[in-house]
């Protein structure tokens, strides 16, 4: 009876810690959303996309984004080049469910939804996704605490995200993400992404973290890096303003084509 009762013990206390882990990782991915958000603001990027034969492309980007009630609402312009210019693409940010992103080609002339399945796809060609320009939603996956890591002199909890379903990994375009949560301001560092084999799919590096009047911070510096092919992209951020008095309807999808 005693070791029965010792073995229920030491079950429930495996299974508790298994709970207070997940429940640990949840709130840690949370915060880390907390303190990279905005009500509002507006800047200028340079997306700068390599190729592995050193060549590059570069992109002008303007982009405003400011939350209306429970939805966050973020449109790009594409200023230049001349092949691009004029492009333009609206996000739509739920809380509790899937984002609408709308995008305009002035070639075609024509404003389109983006399905679920083109969210994983390129964003102009460079390496990161159409994913990539909105936020998670953090329900979609369960989150696990691998440990703490120091990555470039920084103490950081490590991570892991797993998509709860293939429709999830297929939207996003990973099965598995792991991030280094940097512990004194849990702004994310890196991110490595995966595909169901275990496949290293690419990694975000994020730098240049500047913290703003509103106690937030933003990184100045976005890198992808391609795990398979070896090519790259940046964003850099030119100027940034925190805030924003641009009305509701200038995000709406029939604003687009105007800009």
């Amino acid at each position: 009876m005693k070791t029965a009762m010792s073995f229920l013990c030491f079950l429930f206390l495996l299974l508790l810690s298994l709970r207070l882990g997940a429940q640990d990782a949840r709130q840690i991915a949370d915060n880390a959303a907390k303190a990279i958000e905005f009500d509002a603001m507006e800047m200028t990027a340079t997306l700068h996309i390599h190729d592995d034969k050193g060549n590059v492309r570069t992109r002008q980007i303007a982009n405003a984004s400011k939350q209306f009630g429970a939805v966050g609402k973020n449109l790009m312009k594409f200023l230049a080049p001349a092949d691009v210019k004029g492009t333009a693409m609206l996000i739509y940010d739920y809380e509790n469910k899937p984002d609408d992103i709308w995008i305009f080609l002035p070639a075609l002339r024509k404003v389109r939804r983006v399905l679920s399945s083109e969210k994983s796809k390129s964003f102009m060609g460079s390496e990161f996704s159409n994913a990539d320009m909105s936020r998670p939603d953090l329900g979609q996956f369960s989150h696990k605490l691998l440990g703490a890591a120091t990555l470039d002199g920084k103490d950081c909890w490590k991570l892991e995200a797993l998509s709860l379903s293939d429709a999830v990994a297929d939207e996003y375009g990973f099965h598995r993400k792991v991030a280094w949560v940097e512990k004194s301001t849990f702004l994310t560092r890196k991110m490595e992404y995966y595909d169901a084999s275990g496949r290293l799919l690419k990694t975000m590096t994020l730098k240049d973290y500047r913290k703003q009047p509103n106690g937030r911070y933003f990184a100045f510096s976005m890198e992808m890096q391609n795990g398979l092919n070896k090519r790259r992209s940046v964003i850099s951020v030119d100027q940034f303003q925190l805030g924003s008095k641009l009305a509701e309807d200038y995000f709406s999808a029939g604003n687009l084509e105007r800009l």
